[in-house]
Protein backbone atom coordinates (compact mmCIF):
# COMPACT_ATOMS: atom_id res chain seq x y z
CA UNK A 1 0.00 0.00 0.00
CA UNK A 2 1.43 3.04 -0.91
CA UNK A 3 2.40 5.89 1.83
CA UNK A 4 0.24 9.07 1.81
CA UNK A 5 1.30 12.14 -0.29
CA UNK A 6 2.72 14.95 1.25
CA UNK A 7 -0.20 17.34 3.48
CA UNK A 8 -0.50 20.77 1.73
CA UNK A 9 0.35 23.92 3.34
CA UNK A 10 -1.44 27.01 3.19
CA UNK A 11 0.69 29.26 0.51
CA UNK A 12 3.60 31.21 1.79
CA UNK A 13 1.27 32.96 4.53
CA UNK A 14 3.17 31.18 7.47
CA UNK A 15 -0.45 30.95 8.96
CA UNK A 16 -1.10 27.02 11.25
CA UNK A 17 -3.48 25.96 8.06
CA UNK A 18 -2.90 22.87 6.66
CA UNK A 19 -5.42 20.53 4.26
CA UNK A 20 -4.66 17.00 3.59
CA UNK A 21 -3.91 15.63 0.65
CA UNK A 22 -6.90 14.80 -2.15
CA UNK A 23 -5.53 12.15 -4.55
CA UNK A 24 -7.36 9.58 -3.18
CA UNK A 25 -11.21 9.70 -3.36
CA UNK A 26 -13.71 9.59 -0.35
CA UNK A 27 -15.37 6.27 -0.70
CA UNK A 28 -19.32 6.97 -0.97
CA UNK A 29 -20.65 3.61 0.76
CA UNK A 30 -22.09 2.44 3.83
CA UNK A 31 -20.23 0.37 6.37
CA UNK A 32 -22.51 -2.74 5.03
CA UNK A 33 -20.93 -1.73 1.46
CA UNK A 34 -17.45 -1.64 2.71
CA UNK A 35 -17.59 -5.22 4.49
CA UNK A 36 -19.49 -6.80 1.35
CA UNK A 37 -16.17 -5.88 -0.72
CA UNK A 38 -14.15 -7.67 1.64
CA UNK A 39 -15.84 -10.98 2.46
CA UNK A 40 -16.18 -11.18 -1.54
CA UNK A 41 -12.82 -10.69 -2.00
CA UNK A 42 -11.30 -12.46 1.24
CA UNK A 43 -13.90 -15.24 2.04
CA UNK A 44 -11.95 -17.47 3.48
CA UNK A 45 -9.35 -15.26 5.37
CA UNK A 46 -9.89 -14.73 9.31
CA UNK A 47 -12.41 -12.05 9.59
CA UNK A 48 -12.25 -12.57 13.69
CA UNK A 49 -10.10 -14.26 16.28
CA UNK A 50 -11.26 -13.92 19.89
CA UNK A 51 -9.10 -15.00 22.46
CA UNK A 52 -10.74 -15.70 25.59
CA UNK A 53 -13.56 -18.19 24.03
CA UNK A 54 -11.60 -19.70 21.48
CA UNK A 55 -13.52 -18.46 18.77
CA UNK A 56 -12.35 -17.86 15.24
CA UNK A 57 -14.65 -16.67 12.26
CA UNK A 58 -13.82 -16.22 8.86
CA UNK A 59 -15.37 -13.13 6.71
CA UNK A 60 -17.30 -15.59 5.30
CA UNK A 61 -18.60 -16.46 8.37
CA UNK A 62 -18.64 -13.08 10.28
CA UNK A 63 -20.80 -12.56 7.05
CA UNK A 64 -23.64 -15.18 7.81
CA UNK A 65 -23.47 -14.26 11.50
CA UNK A 66 -24.38 -10.89 11.23
CA UNK A 67 -27.22 -11.53 8.38
CA UNK A 68 -28.58 -14.03 11.30
CA UNK A 69 -28.84 -11.61 13.48
CA UNK A 70 -29.66 -8.61 11.26
CA UNK A 71 -32.93 -10.81 10.22
CA UNK A 72 -33.81 -11.66 14.03
CA UNK A 73 -33.56 -7.62 14.53
CA UNK A 74 -36.33 -6.87 11.70
CA UNK A 75 -38.35 -10.08 13.21
CA UNK A 76 -38.25 -8.15 16.09
CA UNK A 77 -40.02 -4.84 14.91
CA UNK A 78 -36.75 -2.56 14.67
CA UNK A 79 -36.16 -0.57 10.91
CA UNK A 80 -34.43 2.19 9.47
CA UNK A 81 -34.10 4.94 11.93
CA UNK A 82 -34.27 3.26 15.44
CA UNK A 83 -32.21 3.72 17.98
CA UNK A 84 -30.35 0.49 19.53
CA UNK A 85 -28.19 0.71 22.56
CA UNK A 86 -25.37 -1.43 23.13
CA UNK A 87 -23.74 -1.94 26.66
CA UNK A 88 -21.05 -4.80 26.63
CA UNK A 89 -17.32 -5.39 27.02
CA UNK A 90 -15.58 -6.70 24.01
CA UNK A 91 -17.24 -10.22 23.07
CA UNK A 92 -17.99 -11.85 19.51
CA UNK A 93 -21.44 -10.17 19.83
CA UNK A 94 -20.75 -6.70 19.84
CA UNK A 95 -18.80 -7.18 16.43
CA UNK A 96 -21.97 -8.98 15.28
CA UNK A 97 -23.91 -6.34 16.64
CA UNK A 98 -22.11 -3.43 14.84
CA UNK A 99 -22.43 -4.40 11.50
CA UNK A 100 -25.62 -6.34 11.70
CA UNK A 101 -27.45 -2.90 13.40
CA UNK A 102 -25.61 -1.41 10.09
CA UNK A 103 -26.65 -3.81 7.62
CA UNK A 104 -30.55 -2.67 8.77
CA UNK A 105 -29.93 0.92 9.15
CA UNK A 106 -30.36 0.97 12.93
CA UNK A 107 -28.59 3.43 14.56
CA UNK A 108 -26.49 1.79 17.24
CA UNK A 109 -25.85 3.47 20.59
CA UNK A 110 -22.47 2.83 22.15
CA UNK A 111 -23.04 2.27 26.00
CA UNK A 112 -19.71 3.16 28.25
CA UNK A 113 -18.76 -0.41 30.01
CA UNK A 114 -18.58 1.68 33.10
CA UNK A 115 -21.80 3.50 33.45
CA UNK A 116 -24.18 2.92 36.20
CA UNK A 117 -28.05 3.33 36.86
CA UNK A 118 -28.06 6.92 35.97
CA UNK A 119 -25.74 7.16 33.40
CA UNK A 120 -27.64 4.31 31.46
CA UNK A 121 -30.83 6.12 31.88
CA UNK A 122 -29.92 9.31 30.70
CA UNK A 123 -28.10 7.75 27.62
CA UNK A 124 -30.68 5.49 26.67
CA UNK A 125 -33.77 8.44 27.40
CA UNK A 126 -31.90 10.97 25.58
CA UNK A 127 -31.55 9.18 22.25
CA UNK A 128 -35.09 7.38 22.68
CA UNK A 129 -33.88 3.78 22.21
CA UNK A 130 -36.29 1.50 21.27
CA UNK A 131 -33.59 -1.86 22.04
CA UNK A 132 -30.96 -2.33 23.91
CA UNK A 133 -28.33 -5.37 23.58
CA UNK A 134 -26.71 -5.99 26.98
CA UNK A 135 -24.02 -8.22 28.67
CA UNK A 136 -25.36 -9.93 31.73
CA UNK A 137 -22.90 -8.92 33.92
CA UNK A 138 -18.92 -7.06 33.74
CA UNK A 139 -16.88 -7.39 36.32
CA UNK A 140 -17.91 -6.09 39.58
CA UNK A 141 -20.73 -4.47 37.13
CA UNK A 142 -24.42 -6.28 37.45
CA UNK A 143 -25.68 -4.80 33.76
CA UNK A 144 -29.48 -6.81 35.02
CA UNK A 145 -29.27 -6.09 38.52
CA UNK A 146 -29.01 -2.42 37.28
CA UNK A 147 -31.38 -2.96 34.18
CA UNK A 148 -33.97 -4.46 36.56
CA UNK A 149 -33.39 -1.41 39.09
CA UNK A 150 -34.85 1.27 36.60
CA UNK A 151 -37.11 -1.24 34.62
CA UNK A 152 -38.77 -3.32 37.11
CA UNK A 153 -41.13 -4.01 34.94
CA UNK A 154 -39.01 -6.42 33.07
CA UNK A 155 -39.88 -8.81 35.74
CA UNK A 156 -43.71 -9.52 34.32
CA UNK A 157 -43.14 -7.98 30.67
CA UNK A 158 -43.14 -10.10 27.53
CA UNK A 159 -39.81 -9.92 25.62
CA UNK A 160 -40.08 -7.23 23.13
CA UNK A 161 -43.49 -5.65 24.71
CA UNK A 162 -41.75 -3.77 27.77
CA UNK A 163 -43.45 -0.71 29.25
CA UNK A 164 -41.29 1.19 31.78
CA UNK A 165 -41.68 4.13 33.50
CA UNK A 166 -38.56 5.02 33.80
CA UNK A 167 -37.19 4.48 29.96
CA UNK A 168 -40.18 5.20 28.44
CA UNK A 169 -39.27 4.29 24.51
CA UNK A 170 -37.49 1.43 25.65
CA UNK A 171 -39.41 -1.92 24.50
CA UNK A 172 -36.77 -4.57 23.55
CA UNK A 173 -33.87 -6.23 25.48
CA UNK A 174 -31.21 -8.64 24.27
CA UNK A 175 -29.35 -10.16 26.78
CA UNK A 176 -26.28 -12.01 25.57
CA UNK A 177 -26.03 -15.80 26.19
CA UNK A 178 -28.57 -18.31 26.12
CA UNK A 179 -30.24 -18.14 29.68
CA UNK A 180 -31.90 -14.47 29.25
CA UNK A 181 -33.56 -12.70 31.98
CA UNK A 182 -36.94 -12.06 32.58
CA UNK A 183 -38.75 -10.07 30.15
CA UNK A 184 -35.63 -10.66 28.00
CA UNK A 185 -34.60 -12.51 24.76
CA UNK A 186 -31.36 -13.89 24.64
CA UNK A 187 -28.93 -12.70 22.13
CA UNK A 188 -29.40 -16.47 20.12
CA UNK A 189 -32.68 -16.12 20.58
CA UNK A 190 -32.67 -13.52 18.02
CA UNK A 191 -30.40 -15.03 15.92
CA UNK A 192 -32.89 -17.68 15.11
CA UNK A 193 -35.95 -15.78 14.67
CA UNK A 194 -35.20 -13.94 11.57
CA UNK A 195 -36.88 -16.12 8.71
CA UNK A 196 -36.78 -16.35 5.15
CA UNK A 197 -38.71 -13.24 4.40
CA UNK A 198 -36.31 -11.26 6.63
CA UNK A 199 -33.13 -12.24 5.14
CA UNK A 200 -34.69 -11.83 1.30
CA UNK A 201 -35.20 -8.42 2.55
CA UNK A 202 -31.45 -7.53 3.96
CA UNK A 203 -29.93 -6.68 0.26
CA UNK A 204 -32.98 -4.34 -0.53
CA UNK A 205 -33.16 -2.58 2.78
CA UNK A 206 -28.68 -2.24 2.53
CA UNK A 207 -29.00 -0.91 -1.08
CA UNK A 208 -31.34 2.05 0.30
CA UNK A 209 -29.19 3.14 2.75
CA UNK A 210 -27.60 6.40 2.22
CA UNK A 211 -23.82 6.85 3.03
CA UNK A 212 -24.77 10.44 4.35
CA UNK A 213 -27.38 8.53 7.41
CA UNK A 214 -26.53 8.66 11.07
CA UNK A 215 -25.60 5.24 12.22
CA UNK A 216 -23.68 5.63 15.44
CA UNK A 217 -23.92 7.61 18.16
CA UNK A 218 -21.38 7.67 20.95
CA UNK A 219 -21.51 9.54 23.76
CA UNK A 220 -18.78 11.95 24.72
CA UNK A 221 -17.30 11.50 28.70
CA UNK A 222 -17.57 15.71 29.13
CA UNK A 223 -15.82 16.50 32.82
CA UNK A 224 -18.58 18.83 33.02
CA UNK A 225 -22.33 18.71 32.44
CA UNK A 226 -24.32 15.78 30.44
CA UNK A 227 -22.89 14.18 28.62
CA UNK A 228 -23.35 14.84 24.50
CA UNK A 229 -24.43 12.43 21.65
CA UNK A 230 -21.88 12.83 18.78
CA UNK A 231 -23.74 11.30 16.13
CA UNK A 232 -21.80 9.80 13.33
CA UNK A 233 -22.45 8.70 10.06
CA UNK A 234 -21.14 5.78 7.40
CA UNK A 235 -19.78 8.14 5.41
CA UNK A 236 -18.20 9.63 8.44
CA UNK A 237 -16.97 6.39 10.00
CA UNK A 238 -15.81 4.41 6.87
CA UNK A 239 -13.68 7.23 5.55
CA UNK A 240 -11.93 7.38 9.05
CA UNK A 241 -11.26 3.66 9.58
CA UNK A 242 -9.92 3.65 5.63
CA UNK A 243 -7.13 6.54 5.94
CA UNK A 244 -6.32 4.97 9.27
CA UNK A 245 -5.87 1.84 7.76
CA UNK A 246 -3.69 3.20 5.12
CA UNK A 247 -1.45 5.33 7.22
CA UNK A 248 -0.53 1.92 9.01
CA UNK A 249 -0.03 0.06 5.28
CA UNK A 250 -2.43 -2.47 6.73
CA UNK A 251 -2.94 -5.50 4.22
CA UNK A 252 -5.20 -8.79 4.11
CA UNK A 253 -1.85 -10.33 5.67
CA UNK A 254 -2.09 -8.22 8.93
CA UNK A 255 -3.54 -9.65 12.24
CA UNK A 256 -4.53 -6.56 14.64
CA UNK A 257 -4.90 -7.03 18.39
CA UNK A 258 -7.36 -5.10 19.67
CA UNK A 259 -7.86 -4.25 23.16
CA UNK A 260 -8.92 -1.25 23.52
CA UNK A 261 -12.81 -1.11 24.36
CA UNK A 262 -14.94 -1.09 21.04
CA UNK A 263 -17.58 0.84 22.71
CA UNK A 264 -15.41 3.95 21.67
CA UNK A 265 -14.15 5.04 18.24
CA UNK A 266 -10.56 3.59 18.92
CA UNK A 267 -11.85 0.12 19.14
CA UNK A 268 -14.77 0.24 16.36
CA UNK A 269 -13.45 2.61 14.02
CA UNK A 270 -9.75 2.00 14.08
CA UNK A 271 -10.38 -1.68 14.93
CA UNK A 272 -12.66 -3.45 13.10
CA UNK A 273 -13.62 -0.79 10.67
CA UNK A 274 -9.68 -0.57 9.84
CA UNK A 275 -9.08 -4.05 9.56
CA UNK A 276 -12.36 -4.53 7.35
CA UNK A 277 -11.49 -1.99 5.00
CA UNK A 278 -7.92 -3.65 4.61
CA UNK A 279 -9.00 -7.23 4.63
CA UNK A 280 -7.21 -7.79 8.11
CA UNK A 281 -7.71 -9.88 11.01
CA UNK A 282 -9.15 -8.46 14.21
CA UNK A 283 -7.94 -10.25 17.14
CA UNK A 284 -10.02 -9.75 20.56
CA UNK A 285 -7.15 -10.60 23.97
CA UNK A 286 -10.48 -10.46 26.17
CA UNK A 287 -13.06 -8.70 27.36
CA UNK A 288 -11.28 -5.60 28.70
CA UNK A 289 -7.62 -4.93 28.59
CA UNK A 290 -4.96 -7.17 30.28
CA UNK A 291 -1.42 -6.83 30.12
CA UNK A 292 -0.78 -10.96 29.99
CA UNK A 293 -3.29 -11.67 27.70
CA UNK A 294 -2.48 -8.97 25.21
CA UNK A 295 0.98 -10.09 25.17
CA UNK A 296 -0.39 -13.87 24.81
CA UNK A 297 -2.68 -12.95 22.16
CA UNK A 298 0.24 -10.98 20.27
CA UNK A 299 2.74 -13.44 20.67
CA UNK A 300 0.20 -16.66 19.76
CA UNK A 301 -1.55 -15.04 16.86
CA UNK A 302 1.56 -13.81 15.70
CA UNK A 303 -0.03 -10.35 15.22
CA UNK A 304 1.62 -7.53 13.18
CA UNK A 305 -0.15 -4.48 14.58
CA UNK A 306 -1.51 -3.38 17.63
CA UNK A 307 -4.09 -0.54 19.24
CA UNK A 308 -3.43 0.96 22.78
CA UNK A 309 -2.87 4.18 24.99
CA UNK A 310 0.46 4.87 26.23
CA UNK A 311 -0.73 3.39 29.43
CA UNK A 312 -1.54 0.02 28.19
CA UNK A 313 1.67 -0.13 26.47
CA UNK A 314 3.40 0.91 29.69
CA UNK A 315 1.38 -2.39 31.32
CA UNK A 316 3.04 -4.51 28.48
CA UNK A 317 6.40 -3.68 28.68
CA UNK A 318 6.09 -3.27 32.07
CA UNK A 319 4.89 -6.84 32.20
CA UNK A 320 7.46 -9.38 34.32
CA UNK A 321 6.61 -12.08 31.85
CA UNK A 322 7.24 -9.46 29.03
CA UNK A 323 10.73 -11.04 28.34
CA UNK A 324 9.18 -14.47 27.63
CA UNK A 325 7.10 -13.49 24.49
CA UNK A 326 8.30 -13.68 21.21
CA UNK A 327 6.63 -10.03 19.66
CA UNK A 328 8.86 -10.23 16.50
CA UNK A 329 6.03 -10.10 14.21
CA UNK A 330 4.68 -7.07 15.19
CA UNK A 331 5.35 -4.13 12.98
CA UNK A 332 2.47 -1.49 13.49
CA UNK A 333 -0.43 0.25 15.32
CA UNK A 334 -1.75 2.96 16.84
CA UNK A 335 -1.15 4.49 19.99
CA UNK A 336 -3.31 7.41 21.13
CA UNK A 337 -5.42 8.84 24.03
CA UNK A 338 -2.48 10.19 25.37
CA UNK A 339 1.14 12.33 24.69
CA UNK A 340 3.80 9.45 24.33
CA UNK A 341 7.24 9.64 25.98
CA UNK A 342 10.26 9.26 24.20
CA UNK A 343 11.66 6.74 26.67
CA UNK A 344 8.62 4.59 26.34
CA UNK A 345 8.26 5.00 22.23
CA UNK A 346 11.85 3.83 22.30
CA UNK A 347 10.89 0.49 24.41
CA UNK A 348 7.47 -0.01 21.79
CA UNK A 349 10.12 0.56 19.37
CA UNK A 350 12.47 -2.00 20.30
CA UNK A 351 11.71 -4.01 22.90
CA UNK A 352 8.01 -4.78 21.10
CA UNK A 353 9.70 -4.43 17.52
CA UNK A 354 6.56 -2.23 16.40
CA UNK A 355 8.93 0.18 14.72
CA UNK A 356 6.47 1.36 12.48
CA UNK A 357 3.74 2.23 15.17
CA UNK A 358 2.04 5.16 14.34
CA UNK A 359 0.62 8.50 16.72
CA UNK A 360 -2.88 9.34 15.84
CA UNK A 361 -4.41 12.31 17.30
CA UNK A 362 -8.73 12.97 17.23
CA UNK A 363 -11.84 13.14 18.88
CA UNK A 364 -15.13 11.53 19.07
CA UNK A 365 -16.87 14.09 17.22
CA UNK A 366 -14.54 13.77 14.13
CA UNK A 367 -14.80 10.33 13.67
CA UNK A 368 -12.01 10.74 15.15
CA UNK A 369 -8.74 10.75 13.72
CA UNK A 370 -7.65 14.69 11.87
CA UNK A 371 -3.69 13.76 12.25
CA UNK A 372 -1.35 10.68 11.86
CA UNK A 373 1.84 9.98 11.69
CA UNK A 374 3.64 7.52 8.87
CA UNK A 375 4.96 4.54 9.55
CA UNK A 376 8.59 5.77 8.62
CA UNK A 377 8.35 9.17 10.59
CA UNK A 378 11.37 9.57 12.84
CA UNK A 379 10.86 8.32 16.12
CA UNK A 380 11.51 12.34 17.63
CA UNK A 381 8.28 13.05 15.36
CA UNK A 382 6.28 10.74 16.87
CA UNK A 383 6.29 11.15 20.42
CA UNK A 384 6.98 14.88 19.52
CA UNK A 385 4.09 15.10 17.34
CA UNK A 386 0.65 13.90 16.44
CA UNK A 387 1.52 13.15 13.02
CA UNK A 388 0.20 15.10 10.25
CA UNK A 389 -3.26 15.77 8.48
CA UNK A 390 -5.42 13.13 7.18
CA UNK A 391 -6.60 12.93 3.33
CA UNK A 392 -9.92 15.76 3.05
CA UNK A 393 -9.46 17.03 6.13
CA UNK A 394 -9.06 20.45 6.53
CA UNK A 395 -7.35 22.30 9.78
CA UNK A 396 -6.43 25.42 11.66
CA UNK A 397 -5.44 26.93 14.85
CA UNK A 398 -6.40 30.18 16.22
CA UNK A 399 -6.23 32.66 18.78
CA UNK A 400 -9.03 34.28 21.15
CA UNK A 401 -10.35 36.17 18.61
CA UNK A 402 -10.68 33.89 16.29
CA UNK A 403 -7.90 34.50 13.94
CA UNK A 404 -5.61 32.12 12.38
CA UNK A 405 -1.95 32.18 14.06
CA UNK A 406 0.95 31.70 12.53
CA UNK A 407 3.62 28.73 12.23
CA UNK A 408 4.82 27.20 15.52
CA UNK A 409 2.23 29.56 17.72
CA UNK A 410 0.03 28.07 20.34
CA UNK A 411 -3.94 28.28 19.94
CA UNK A 412 -7.64 26.18 19.44
CA UNK A 413 -7.14 23.47 17.09
CA UNK A 414 -10.20 23.78 14.85
CA UNK A 415 -11.22 21.38 11.98
CA UNK A 416 -13.71 20.49 8.97
CA UNK A 417 -13.64 17.96 6.29
CA UNK A 418 -15.76 14.89 5.77
CA UNK A 419 -14.82 13.69 9.03
CA UNK A 420 -16.94 16.45 11.36
CA UNK A 421 -19.68 14.85 13.40
CA UNK A 422 -23.50 15.24 11.91
CA UNK A 423 -23.95 17.11 15.87
CA UNK A 424 -25.07 16.31 19.28
CA UNK A 425 -27.74 14.08 19.35
CA UNK A 426 -31.00 16.22 19.74
CA UNK A 427 -28.63 19.13 20.88
CA UNK A 428 -29.01 21.63 18.24
CA UNK A 429 -27.96 24.66 20.85
CA UNK A 430 -24.83 22.45 21.72
CA UNK A 431 -23.94 21.88 18.47
CA UNK A 432 -23.93 25.03 17.46
CA UNK A 433 -21.25 26.20 20.17
CA UNK A 434 -19.02 23.34 18.82
CA UNK A 435 -19.36 23.63 15.04
CA UNK A 436 -19.79 27.13 14.24
CA UNK A 437 -21.52 28.63 10.70
CA UNK A 438 -18.67 27.42 8.39
CA UNK A 439 -18.08 23.72 9.66
CA UNK A 440 -15.31 24.44 11.64
CA UNK A 441 -15.50 22.09 14.48
CA UNK A 442 -13.77 23.70 17.75
CA UNK A 443 -11.96 21.15 19.13
CA UNK A 444 -11.27 22.51 22.45
CA UNK A 445 -7.21 21.17 22.40
CA UNK A 446 -4.65 23.57 22.38
CA UNK A 447 -1.70 22.93 19.58
CA UNK A 448 0.93 24.24 17.71
CA UNK A 449 1.75 23.49 13.59
CA UNK A 450 4.77 23.79 12.24
CA UNK A 451 6.27 24.46 8.93
CA UNK A 452 5.95 21.18 7.50
CA UNK A 453 2.64 20.61 8.70
CA UNK A 454 3.23 18.66 12.02
CA UNK A 455 1.05 19.30 14.81
CA UNK A 456 1.53 19.04 18.43
CA UNK A 457 -0.96 18.87 20.84
CA UNK A 458 -0.14 20.72 23.78
CA UNK A 459 -3.32 20.64 26.23
CA UNK A 460 -6.77 21.63 26.64
CA UNK A 461 -8.25 25.30 26.33
CA UNK A 462 -9.83 25.08 29.52
CA UNK A 463 -6.95 22.81 31.01
CA UNK A 464 -4.59 25.41 30.57
CA UNK A 465 -3.30 26.94 33.99
CA UNK A 466 -2.86 30.37 34.86
CA UNK A 467 -0.26 31.25 37.42
CA UNK A 468 0.50 34.79 38.49
CA UNK A 469 -0.27 35.68 35.31
CA UNK A 470 2.02 33.45 33.40
CA UNK A 471 0.32 30.57 31.48
CA UNK A 472 1.12 26.97 32.18
CA UNK A 473 1.12 24.07 30.21
CA UNK A 474 0.52 20.85 31.81
CA UNK A 475 1.71 18.67 29.03
CA UNK A 476 5.22 20.80 29.33
CA UNK A 477 5.77 19.63 32.77
CA UNK A 478 4.33 16.32 32.74
CA UNK A 479 7.01 15.86 29.71
CA UNK A 480 9.89 17.01 31.89
CA UNK A 481 9.08 14.93 34.80
CA UNK A 482 9.16 11.94 33.17
CA UNK A 483 12.48 12.46 32.41
CA UNK A 484 12.97 11.58 36.04
CA UNK A 485 14.53 7.77 36.39
CA UNK A 486 12.13 7.37 39.27
CA UNK A 487 8.98 8.03 37.76
CA UNK A 488 6.47 6.19 36.00
CA UNK A 489 3.92 8.84 34.95
CA UNK A 490 3.18 12.15 36.13
CA UNK A 491 -0.15 14.46 35.74
CA UNK A 492 -0.35 18.14 36.37
CA UNK A 493 -3.25 20.09 37.11
CA UNK A 494 -4.09 23.43 38.83
CA UNK A 495 -6.15 24.20 41.81
CA UNK A 496 -7.61 27.73 43.21
CA UNK A 497 -4.67 29.91 45.01
CA UNK A 498 -5.61 33.28 46.84
CA UNK A 499 -2.23 34.38 46.30
CA UNK A 500 -1.89 33.44 42.56
CA UNK A 501 -5.14 32.62 41.13
CA UNK A 502 -3.81 28.84 40.95
CA UNK A 503 -1.08 27.05 42.12
CA UNK A 504 0.39 23.87 40.49
CA UNK A 505 -0.26 20.47 41.76
CA UNK A 506 1.28 17.27 41.05
CA UNK A 507 0.16 13.43 40.96
CA UNK A 508 3.35 10.83 40.28
CA UNK A 509 3.39 7.13 40.16
CA UNK A 510 7.00 5.77 40.87
CA UNK A 511 8.60 2.78 39.24
CA UNK A 512 8.13 0.23 41.34
CA UNK A 513 10.73 -0.41 44.08
CA UNK A 514 11.11 3.55 44.27
CA UNK A 515 10.74 5.94 46.82
CA UNK A 516 11.31 9.85 46.61
CA UNK A 517 10.65 13.42 48.27
CA UNK A 518 8.27 16.04 46.96
CA UNK A 519 11.83 18.20 47.68
CA UNK A 520 13.60 15.69 45.52
CA UNK A 521 11.27 15.79 42.66
CA UNK A 522 11.27 20.08 42.76
CA UNK A 523 15.77 20.01 43.05
CA UNK A 524 14.95 17.87 39.73
CA UNK A 525 13.17 20.94 38.47
CA UNK A 526 15.28 23.94 39.72
CA UNK A 527 17.04 25.43 36.79
CA UNK A 528 15.48 23.46 34.82
CA UNK A 529 12.02 24.27 33.63
CA UNK A 530 11.09 27.76 34.78
CA UNK A 531 10.63 28.47 38.19
CA UNK A 532 6.62 29.17 38.03
CA UNK A 533 6.46 25.56 36.44
CA UNK A 534 7.57 23.91 39.12
CA UNK A 535 4.72 21.89 41.61
CA UNK A 536 4.09 23.43 44.69
CA UNK A 537 1.80 20.25 45.51
CA UNK A 538 3.11 17.04 44.88
CA UNK A 539 1.45 13.76 46.00
CA UNK A 540 2.95 10.03 45.15
CA UNK A 541 -0.33 8.20 44.14
CA UNK A 542 -0.76 4.43 43.66
CA UNK A 543 -2.68 5.07 40.17
CA UNK A 544 -4.46 7.78 38.79
CA UNK A 545 -8.28 8.14 37.74
CA UNK A 546 -8.58 7.29 34.23
CA UNK A 547 -11.63 7.30 31.58
CA UNK A 548 -12.35 3.76 30.50
CA UNK A 549 -10.12 4.33 27.35
CA UNK A 550 -7.20 5.49 29.50
CA UNK A 551 -7.46 9.44 29.57
CA UNK A 552 -6.58 10.96 33.19
CA UNK A 553 -9.11 12.39 34.41
CA UNK A 554 -7.73 15.71 36.28
CA UNK A 555 -11.23 17.30 37.51
CA UNK A 556 -11.35 14.02 39.98
CA UNK A 557 -7.46 14.85 41.09
CA UNK A 558 -8.51 18.26 41.30
CA UNK A 559 -11.33 18.27 43.49
CA UNK A 560 -9.45 15.35 45.37
CA UNK A 561 -6.69 18.35 46.53
CA UNK A 562 -9.56 20.70 46.75
CA UNK A 563 -10.56 18.83 49.73
CA UNK A 564 -7.45 17.84 51.21
CA UNK A 565 -5.91 21.24 51.03
CA UNK A 566 -9.28 22.45 52.10
CA UNK A 567 -10.05 24.89 49.75
CA UNK A 568 -13.79 23.42 49.25
CA UNK A 569 -15.22 27.15 49.20
CA UNK A 570 -13.48 28.04 45.81
CA UNK A 571 -13.85 24.12 44.41
CA UNK A 572 -15.68 25.98 41.34
CA UNK A 573 -13.36 28.89 40.79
Amino acid sequence: MAARPEPKIAPDDGLSHVVGPVDTPLLDETVTALLKRTVDSYPDRDAAVFCEPGITWSYDQLARRIDRFAAGLLALGLYKGDRIGIWSPNRPEWLIAQFATARIGLIMVNINPAYRRAELEYALNKVGAKALITASSFKSSDYIEMLRDLAPELDTATPGRLEAKRLPELRTVIQLGTAPAAGTFSFDEVMQRGGGGQRHRLDAISDALSPHDAINIQFTSGTTGSPKGATLTHHNIVNNALFCARAMELTPEDRLCIAVPLYHCFGMVLGNLACVSAGSTMVFPGEAFDPLDSLRALSSESCTAVHGVPTMFLAMVNHPEFATFNLKSLRTGIMAGAPCPIELMKRVVSDMHAGEITIAYGMTETSPVSFQSDADDPLDRRVATVGRIHPHVEVKVIDEEGATVPVDQRGELCTRGYSVMRGYWDEPERTAETIDGDGWMHTGDLATIDAEGYCNIVGRVKDMLIRGGENVYPREIEEYLFRHPKIESAQIFGVPSAKYGEEICAWIILQDGQSATEEEIRDFCRGQIAHYKIPHYIRFVKEMPMTVTGKPQKFIMRDAMIDELGLAAEKTA
